[in-house]
């Protein structure tokens, strides 16, 4: 009579049931969820960004979206997406002014400091003649 050894299988503490294609699904749903919360938190951004709102309309759009998350996310983005690329293309432009006003401000020196330091360059034998008459041009220029 030949016997047959039975292979138990052993469970390994911590290890899950889950196979290859609950894996695969798990994935998908995750995917799925984090892309949801991107739109979410970019409704809420533009909700809050929006200055033409008011406060009580702001708040209902977050009840609906609290309470009925999908189709509040749904709706506004039927309702209100056109205006939503606006505001965040205005927003960048504003932000991109700032940007540059700021850099102006600080790079900023006045005529008479660039001359200055031209004229300390040349003492110090570091600018010829010749450089000092061309950097004299460019900053009286």
């Amino acid at each position: 009579m030949i016997e047959h050894t039975r292979i138990e299988h052993t469970r390994t503490e911590g290890m899950s049931d889950m196979s290859f294609w609950e894996f695969i699904w798990f994935l998908i749903l995750s995917f799925l969820f984090i892309a949801y919360l991107m739109v979410l938190f970019a409704i809420f951004a533009d909700l809050f960004r929006d200055r033409e709102t008011s406060g009580w309309v702001k708040a209902l759009w977050v009840v609906f979206l609290l309470i009925m998350p999908f189709l509040g996310a749904l709706v506004y983005l039927i309702s209100r997406g056109n205006d939503m690329a606006g505001r965040s293309a205005t927003d960048m432009v504003r932000r991109e002014e700032a940007t540059q006003d700021y850099i102006r401000q600080v790079a900023r020196t006045d005529t008479a400091t660039q001359l200055a330091d031209a004229k300390k360059l040349l003492d110090q034998g570091v600018l010829t003649e010749d450089e000092f008459a061309q950097v004299k041009r460019t900053v009286l220029g």
